[in-house]
């Protein structure tokens, strides 16, 4: 999760922060990094509950899939996966690991809405550290770190009509994950638009504004539309 109760963040403002001291900024430091353990092991008790009651036979969807670690929970409780990873060099680490795994099915492309091709832009590090850049990867502009003159061209699909196609044949999703980079914003608009969520037991998703400074009045709007519609123990975008 990426805070450790289900409220929504305070509203980001664009008022110029004053200079701060060494030592404040040391401070702030390390109380954002105390913070992010306990978001860490937060997020780790919420996936543990959610693989407790899931069931052969539930579809999970993975979306942003990197090199399958909440695949391998999801996986090991017999349900069936989905999982997309984008990135082509992330995607051949995650074929090996789940190339046994009979329940897991893996999609080399982005999510979004909307389908056809899409340019996949990688960290500014990537050639140096690509295990631990390929997390930032994004088919969104104007992100922080990214490198936008690199990149990858890979495949979109359509998340909502990917939703539609399973909940034509099944009751409801069992569990979605989401961690896109961005790309989280337009799907969970349009799924909220279309009611998708009366037949989605339970969805986490990383939602980026600190990442995407020209999209954070929709991110706030989101959350406040989010948190007086939805059960924060049911559909949370606080995963991290």
């Amino acid at each position: 999760m990426d805070r450790t109760d289900t409220q929504p963040p305070p509203a980001e403002t664009d008022v110029e922060a004053p200079i701060k001291s060494a030592a404040e900024k040391r401070a702030e430091i390390l109380i954002r990094r105390q913070k992010r353990l306990l978001r860490v092991a937060h997020a780790k008790g919420f996936l543990s509950g959610v693989a407790a009651m899931l069931r052969p036979g539930d579809l999970a969807v993975d979306c942003g899939a990197n090199v399958g670690d909440v695949t391998a929970v999801l996986a090991k409780t017999g349900a069936t996966v989905i999982g997309f990873e984008p990135d082509p060099w992330t995607f051949a680490k995650l074929s090996e690991r789940f190339a046994d795994t009979s329940n897991v099915t893996l999609i080399n492309a982005a999510v979004g809405v909307g389908s056809g091709t899409v340019r996949l832009m990688r960290a500014s590090n990537f050639d140096a550290n690509p295990t631990g850049a390929s997390v930032k990867s994004t088919i969104l502009g104007g992100g922080r770190q990214i490198d936008a003159a690199s990149g990858v061209d890979v495949p979109l699909v359509d998340f909502p009509g990917f939703l539609a196609d399973q909940l034509a044949t099944r009751p409801e999703i069992a569990f979605i994950k989401m961690d896109i980079e961005g790309a989280e914003l337009d799907i969970l608009e349009r799924m909220d638009g279309d009611g998708v969520f009366d037949r989605v037991r339970v969805l986490v998703a990383e939602t980026h504004e600190r990442k995407f400074r020209d999209l954070r009045p929709r991110y706030r709007n989101l959350r406040e539309t989010f948190a007086a519609k939805y059960d924060p123990n049911r559909v949370s975008l606080d995963w991290i």
